[in-house]
């Protein structure tokens, strides 16, 4: 992607996010029991800081259940060894295991959720480069007995150009999926990826694209005084034939389009995507013909400002849409009534720096947590590094809770997903089921 200087001089004011899937409205189509009442606990996947507490990566366990005598409380942690930048995670399709990614050493791990109040690690998968040539895992989006992984770069050169690898529930790669960078569709691909999102009713899956190992690992001062380096990120999404798993059309979207929001209303065959770099909304839909487009629809904030938006979360009905900008710390929410128009009806900063925004699926809930990458988070007082709660009333965000996770000395919170006890079980009956087991 060319970066112009303007744009590269505003950059090095601030901060390129990477953040990415996390709330129920966000998760993979074919993952069963999808949580439409009260979430129970909320997951938090931790990068480890060196000397804070055991200064591994690990996945945090809150009780978010306002009826519990231990809400808003951490009330579990599994460390995994070392630190590896613990990035983003994905539940199998039948929501059994949760997988977690690390941008840096691309090892995942494998977490049995069975008990949600103490998940387990259970497998570590560390040879995604050796069998792909990939490196990065960063999304991971359930299919049916199988887990898509989109990878961010590649072991030749750690550039972006790079691909999805596709396993089996067991963890073994079963095929091998490059992005395309020839031309589809009158643009040519860049190799570049980022985050997944299918419409099965359509068979069509979209992927979006950031940038490479070598860029999101650098230190951000550093990185922005790079001008080679600005010029590799992506600036395209591919439009594929979702069974057959093979790229139909190349779309020209500017700026690193990150977050894919597919709406989940009935009828509805849109999707919506942020791109960081331009501060813009696009919208990808079939035109009258019946042809795929994409095009821009909204602006995030005041572009001058630099507020870069680095998460997006979409409503269960598909009429509403948060954004999360990291250099402004605001959380804002869109009105998506006409998708071809959306417009900013609300905001709040919700934190010095705010990466991940998830929502509950009945919309009651929304939870925010601070940190994008180890080299590119904020600095000094600015550095906040905790999980807050809110409620929505649909018209005013109001705090319940906050989890500071550095001064109970477990790391960076990034990506979050929701759990909840078994269907019909009570409050009581899950704590008696706790003790009992211990």
């Amino acid at each position: 992607m060319q970066i112009t200087t303007r744009g590269a001089a505003l950059l090095a004011a601030a901060a390129i996010a990477a953040p990415a899937l996390a709330d129920e409205t966000c998760n993979s189509p074919y993952m069963a029991k999808l949580i439409k009442g009260q979430e129970d606990f909320v997951h938090v996947w931790t990068l480890g800081v060196k000397g804070l507490g055991d200064g591994r990566d690990k996945l945090v366990t809150i009780d978010a259940n306002p009826a519990s005598k231990k809400y808003g409380q951490v009330i579990h942690q599994v460390s995994v060894p070392g630190r590896g930048e613990a990035h983003h995670m994905g539940f199998t399709d039948d929501r059994r295991y949760l997988w977690a990614g690390r941008l840096d050493d691309s090892k995942i791990f494998v977490f049995d959720m069975l008990r949600p109040d103490r998940p387990k690690l259970v497998k570590t998968i560390a040879d995604l480069p050796a069998r792909t040539g990939f490196v990065g895992p960063h999304t991971f989006y359930a299919m049916p007995g199988r887990m898509l992984v989109q990878a961010l770069s590649n072991t030749k050169d750690h550039g972006g150009v790079t691909g999805m690898a596709l396993f089996n529930n067991r963890g073994q790669v079963v095929q091998k999926i490059p992005m395309p960078t020839g031309e589809l569709g009158g643009v040519k691909g860049d190799g570049y990826a980022y985050d997944i999102g299918i419409n099965p009713a359509k068979n069509v899956m979209l992927t979006s694209s950031f940038t490479g190992w070598n860029n999101y690992m650098m230190d951000l001062g550093k990185l922005v005084q790079d001008p080679e380096a600005m010029k590799r990120f992506g600036n395209t999404m591919v439009r594929w034939d979702a069974k057959a798993m093979t790229p139909q059309q190349v779309f020209n979207v500017p700026g690193a389009p990150l977050e894919i929001r597919w709406s989940l209303k009935e009828g509805d065959d849109w999707a919506v995507v942020a791109t960081a770099l331009t501060s813009k909304i696009w919208l990808i839909k079939p035109d009258a013909g019946g042809q795929w487009q994409a095009k821009e629809v909204a602006t995030i904030g005041d572009p001058a400002k630099i507020p870069l938006p680095v998460d997006i979360s979409i409503t269960a009905d598909g009429k509403g849409l948060w954004v999360n900008t990291f250099m402004d710390g605001t959380t804002r929410y869109f009105d998506l009534s006409n998708p071809e128009a959306p417009k900013q009806t609300y905001s709040k900063v919700t934190g010095k720096q705010v990466n991940m925004v998830s929502q509950s699926w009945d919309g009651k809930r929304v939870y925010i947590t601070s940190s994008l990458l180890a080299n590119w988070d904020k600095k000094g007082d600015d550095n906040e590094q905790v999980l807050r709660a809110y409620d929505w009333d649909g018209k005013e965000l109001v705090q319940k809770f906050e989890v500071d996770f550095t001064r109970l000395k477990l790391g960076r919170a990034h990506h979050m997903k929701f759990t909840a006890r078994p269907s019909g079980q009570t409050l009581a009956q899950a704590q008696a089921q706790r003790l009992a087991a211990r």
